[in-house]
C-alpha cells in the first residue's frame, strides 16, 4: 500500500459539498493527490505498538493477528463498535461469550472517542452484511484482549464532519476538531503539496533551503509589524512581515537559489480571512528576469499539484494590470466566467438620458456596462434594488438596468429615452440576448470599472443561489497579471507616492527615465499570481543598483534610508540581478480543498480578531514580567480602541 491509501478510499460514498452547486466524495481518489512521487512505501506502524493501521486491513489479510490503536468512533447495540484512527475505520465485534466478560465490560462501557488498543483476528464480515462504503467493509476483527488506554469525557460537540459547530467552537477544542476527516484530509494534503514543491526546488532546480530570522528591525512602508521588547531600555525586535530583505541579501551572497517555507507576520487586526501569522513558499534567483520566474512557478504548480484534481495546464495565461482593471474592474479578476466590461460610451454619445450626457460632458467622463447573461431570467426585482443600493452606498454612483424584454423593463424608467438605434448597437456590441440584463454605470474610468466589477462578482453570486453554474469549483484558473505601476498616490495625501508593491520592486527599464519626471506613470517588473479570482502569489524583479535604490527610497517615497542601511551597503558590494516571489501557502491550500476558510487548512489559526480561542491568547502579563523589558502598560480610551481597529493601508508581499 502506497502513502495515501488510508484515505484514498476511507469514506466511499461520504459526501461533502464543493462550492454552491456540486458534491464530490471526499475521499476519492486521495491515494494519488497523497503518493509520494518516489512510489516508495511508506510503513505506518513503525516504532509503534500496532501491527496494522485501521483502514488498510482486507480479505487479504484473512486470519491474521493484529493489533489495532485508535479511537471509537461508534458503537451499535453493544454488539460492534468502530475504530477509527487517521488512516481509516475499521469495525470491531464486542465478544458475547462469558469468557471474555471483562472485554465485553470494557467495550461496551468506554465512552465514544475514548482511545483503545485492541488485539484480535482479522475474519470475514456475515454474507449480506459487507459495507461497500468502508473500504474494510467486508472484514472484521473478532477481539481477544483489549485495553482502555485513555477513557473521553463529555465532548462539547461530535466529531463528525456532517455536524454542525460555530467556527469559535471549533477553535476552542482545535484538538478534537483537527480529528474530522476533513481537517485530516487538508492538513496531509498540504504536508503532500509542500514535500512536492521542496522536491521540485531542491532536487530538481538546485535551490538552497535556508531558514531566516524570526527576530529583525522595524522596516519603513508596507504593513503594520509585530514589536518583540528586548531587555535593552527603549529598544525592540520586530517580527518581519517576509523574509524580503534576507533574500535579497542571500542573492548578494551568492546563494543564488533560495526557498523556504517562510513563516510570516503582520499586525493586521480583524480582518475577515488574514491571520496574524501565516506561510509563504518564498522563493528568490539571481541572474533571472519576468519570465523565468513564470515559468518556474508554472512547473512547480504543475509538479506539486494533487493528482485527484483538474491537471494544471501551463503556460498561464497573462494579462496587464490596465487590461485586468478595464476588463475586470479588479487586478485579480476570476476569468472562470465571462461579464466583461465593456466601453459603451460611443452608443449613447447623443442620448436624451440626462445623467449619462453630464457624465460625458467631463473630461474623464466614459460610460461602462456589463451584460449578465439571463440576468432578467433569474434576478428578481429586490436584487435589482440591492445592486442599485450598493452601488449609491460604496460608491456614490448610479446603475442603470436595462432589459430587452418589454416586460421586464419595469425596472428601467429609462427605457423609454433609449433610442432604437442605440438599443441596436448596444445589442450588436455586447452580444445581449433575450433574457439578458445590462448594467450601465457613467463617470470615471477607474471608479466606473471598480463598480462594475464588484457588481460582476455580486450577479454571479446571485445567479449561482438560483442555479445557474457559472464558475465550476473543480476549475482552476490561473493567469498572470502584470505591469502593474510603481507607485500608487497615497489616499490620506494624494501629493505624495507609495509602493504599488513594495520599495524594492524594479521599473521596467523603458520607464527608467520617467522616474526623474513623472513617476507616477512607471511601470515597474511586478508581476501577481491569480487564482479563481484570489491573489495567491506576488513578486518581482528587484533593484540591484544602491544608487537607484536609495534615489527612490529617500527622494520619491520619502522614507527613512539609514532603517535600511545595511541593504543599500550590500547593494554596493557587487549584487547579482535578482527577482523573486512569494506564494501564499494558506490561500492556496484553501483554495485546492474547496475549504471555507484560511483557518481550516491551518492547524492552530487565530480567530477572525487574530485571538486564539483555544489558550486565550494574547494574554496579559503582570507588571513585573514587563519590568526587566522597561515597559508598561498604558490603558487606551474608548475612542482610541476605535482608532486601533481601523482597517490598514493595502499592502503586497514580496
Amino acid at each position: 500500500m502506497y502513502l495515501g491509501s488510508w484515505l484514498s478510499r476511507l469514506c466511499r460514498g461520504l459526501s461533502r459539498p464543493i462550492g454552491k452547486t456540486t458534491t464530490q466524495p471526499i475521499w476519492a481518489s486521495l491515494s494519488r493527490s497523497l503518493a509520494l512521487s518516489s512510489q516508495r512505501i511508506p510503513e505506518f506502524s513503525s516504532f509503534v505498538a500496532r501491527t496494522n493501521t485501521c483502514g488498510e486491513l482486507r480479505s487479504s489479510h484473512l486470519g491474521q493477528e493484529v493489533t489495532l490503536c485508535g479511537w471509537i468512533q461508534y458503537r451499535r447495540q453493544n454488539t460492534f463498535l468502530v475504530l477509527r484512527d487517521c488512516h481509516g475505520l475499521v469495525q470491531i465485534i464486542i465478544p458475547q461469550d462469558e469468557s471474555a466478560a471483562s472485554v465485553k465490560k470494557l467495550l461496551c462501557e468506554a465512552p465514544v472517542e475514548s482511545v483503545l488498543k485492541v488485539s484480535g483476528t482479522v475474519i470475514s464480515r456475515p454474507p449480506g452484511q459487507e459495507n461497500p462504503k468502508m473500504p474494510t467493509g467486508e472484514i472484521e476483527i473478532k477481539v481477544k484482549t483489549a485495553e482502555l488506554l485513555n477513557a473521553c469525557k463529555k465532548l462539547p460537540f461530535e466529531i463528525k464532519d456532517f455536524v454542525k459547530k460555530t467556527e469559535a467552537l471549533r477553535l476552542q477544542y482545535r484538538y478534537l476538531d483537527l480529528r474530522s476527516f476533513q481537517m485530516q484530509y487538508n492538513l496531509r494534503l498540504r504536508s503532500q503539496m509542500v514535500m512536492k514543491m521542496r522536491e521540485y526546488l531542491c532536487n530538481l532546480h538546485g535551490f538552497v533551503d535556508i531558514e531566516t530570522p524570526t527576530l529583525f528591525k522595524r522596516t519603513p512602508g508596507g504593513a503594520k509589524e509585530f514589536l518583540v521588547p528586548s531587555r535593552e531600555p527603549g529598544k525592540f525586535y520586530s517580527l518581519p512581515q517576509s523574509p524580503q530583505q534576507f533574500k535579497q541579501l542571500l542573492m548578494v551572497g551568492g546563494v543564488d537559489r533560495y526557498f523556504q517555507v517562510a513563516r510570516c507576520y503582520r499586525d493586521e487586526g480583524s480582518r475577515p480571512d488574514r491571520q496574524p501569522e501565516f506561510t509563504q513558499i518564498d522563493i528568490e534567483m539571481s541572474f533571472v528576469d519576468q519570465t523565468g520566474i513564470q515559468r518556474l512557478i508554472e512547473g512547480l504548480l504543475q509538479y506539486s499539484w494533487p493528482d485527484d484534481k483538474e491537471a494544471v495546464t501551463i503556460p498561464f495565461p497573462s494579462m496587464t494590470f490596465t487590461e485586468a482593471l478595464a476588463t475586470y474592474g479588479t487586478d485579480k479578476p476570476d476569468i472562470r466566467f465571462g461579464m466583461k466590461i465593456v466601453d459603451i460610451s460611443d452608443v449613447f454619445r447623443n442620448t436624451e438620458i440626462r445623467f449619462l450626457r453630464d457624465a460625458l460632458a467631463k473630461p474623464q467622463g466614459t460610460i461602462k456596462a456589463i451584460c449578465v447573461h439571463e440576468g432578467a431570467k433569474y434576478l428578481r426585482k429586490q436584487d435589482i434594488e440591492f445592486i442599485k443600493e450598493f452601488a449609491a452606498h460604496h460608491f456614490s454612483q448610479e446603475v442603470l438596468p436595462i432589459f430587452l424584454n418589454a416586460k421586464r423593463n419595469w425596472s428601467s424608467p429609462f427605457a423609454k429615452f433609449i433610442m432604437e438605434e442605440e438599443r441596436l448597437e448596444l445589442t450588436r456590441l455586447m452580444e445581449i440576448q433575450e433574457e439578458d440584463m445590462v448594467l450601465l454605470t457613467a463617470g470615471e474610468p477607474k471608479k466606473a470599472c471598480s463598480l462594475l466589477g464588484k457588481l460582476r462578482l455580486q450577479c454571479a453570486d446571485l445567479l449561482e443561489m438560483r442555479g445557474v453554474v457559472l464558475r465550476d469549483p473543480a476549475l482552476f484558473s490561473f493567469l498572470w497579471v502584470v505591469d502593474f505601476p510603481l507607485f500608487l498616490t497615497k489616499e490620506e495625501s494624494p501629493t505624495e507616492l507609495e509602493s504599488a508593491h513594495h520599495p524594492f520592486t524594479a521599473p521596467q527599464p523603458s520607464d527608467i527615465h520617467l522616474l526623474y519626471t513623472e513617476p507616477e506613470k512607471v511601470r515597474g517588473q511586478h508581476y501577481d499570481l491569480v487564482l479563481n479570482g484570489n491573489e495567491i502569489g506576488g513578486g518581482s524583479i528587484r533593484i540591484h543598483d544602491a544608487q537607484l535604490q536609495r534615489y527612490i527610497l529617500a527622494t520619491l517615497l520619502k522614507e527613512d534610508v539609514t532603517l535600511l542601511s545595511h541593504l543599500l551597503q550590500a547593494l554596493d558590494y557587487g549584487a547579482p540581478p535578482h527577482g523573486g516571489i512569494a506564494l501564499g501557502l494558506d490561500r492556496l491550500l484553501c483554495l485546492v480543498t474547496g475549504a471555507s476558510s484560511i483557518r481550516d487548512v491551518i492547524a492552530f489559526p487565530k480567530s477572525y480578531r487574530g485571538h486564539d480561542l483555544m489558550s486565550n491568547a494574547p494574554d496579559s502579563l503582570p507588571p513585573e514580567e514587563l519590568k526587566p523589558y522597561h515597559i508598561q502598560v498604558s490603558w487606551p480610551t474608548d475612542s482610541e480602541e476605535d482608532s486601533a481597529s481601523a482597517t490598514p493601508s493595502k499592502h503586497l508581499n514580496s
